[in-house]
């Protein structure tokens, strides 16, 4: 054939074009199971470092991480928006996780919302919660831990795909992660949820608020949105069903005292009047 031909070349791009892909599908599934045992370290190593239980292993990396995490994960579910537990299923719990895009994107009354608990050595509980939206220029992501009482903040840790260098790809760094630590997301009883405030400083003796990032005005936008949709729409249900319980011990305690208060105030007030009775008898 000649090489000079029109069909000689079709027929070579062809061919060339069939074995590359043939190659890269080849590798591709090859290298499938490796790609989604990163993914399932690297979500298990961001919930340890979110609840700050991480400790950096110094031998085989993928295996410290699995200990660390059975260790002090103690219980993985799934609830709705209402707050109801509706798979107290471990795997089911960590395979809505890694489809976490995908649910997030429509939360409505059907959808089924990963939580995480982890349990310290010193016996500290703590809730943690995923969280998925979209920055500037691709996905962003990350989780948070909550205290046992539903409202403070113990720990943020946040990702991203793309976003600027030096700019808006900050919001994965220390600085920006350790401010929330402290945080809370009700005010004067009510959920009020977590603000992005643009300007330095701007977020000084506001519980429920940290500084944005200078010069990444549209990814931090972008966190508070996620923050948002995640913990606002999502978790809320749960949130303020939990929180509710947490508060109905020392609301009882408190009518059972103000019971015992007038029990006593009365049989004082009884005692008395009849000492009175007495003496004008007298």
């Amino acid at each position: 054939m000649n090489k000079q031909s029109n069909a000689y070349i079709i027929i070579y791009a062809t061919v060339l074009v069939v074995v590359v892909a043939s190659v890269l599908s080849f590798v591709s599934l090859k290298l499938k199971p490796i790609q989604q045992i990163n993914v399932q370290i690297e979500k298990k190593s961001d919930i340890l470092q979110s609840s700050g239980l991480l400790t950096v292993p110094t031998g085989d990396y993928n295996k410290g991480i699995e200990e660390q995490y059975t260790k002090y994960i103690k219980k993985s579910f799934l609830v709705n928006t209402k707050g109801d537990v509706v798979s107290e299923n471990s795997a089911d719990a960590f395979k809505a996780l890694i489809n976490a895009r995908n649910i997030f994107k429509s939360v409505d009354a059907n959808s089924q919302l990963p939580v995480f608990t982890s349990l310290s050595d010193s016996g500290e509980i703590k809730y943690i919660f995923p969280l998925d939206g979209t920055g500037l220029w691709g996905p962003i992501w990350g989780f948070i831990a909550l205290s046992e009482d539903f409202d403070t903040v113990m720990g943020v840790v946040l990702g991203h795909q793309s976003e600027t260098p030096g700019l808006g790809a900050e919001i994965a760094t220390p600085i920006f992660e350790d401010q929330f630590k402290g945080k809370k997301l009700f005010k004067d009883g009510s959920f009020n949820g977590l603000f992005v405030l643009k300007g330095e400083g701007s977020s000084n003796g506001n519980d429920n608020a940290v500084d944005a990032i200078s010069g990444g005005t549209i990814t931090s936008v972008a966190v508070q949105d996620m923050f948002g949709k995640c913990l606002s729409n999502a978790y809320r249900g749960y949130i303020e069903k939990m929180r509710n319980e947490q508060l109905k011990p020392v609301v009882q305690v408190v009518d059972s005292l103000v019971v015992d208060s007038l029990v006593v105030d009365s049989t004082l007030v009884d005692t008395e009047l009849q000492t009175n009775l007495e003496v004008s008898n007298k």
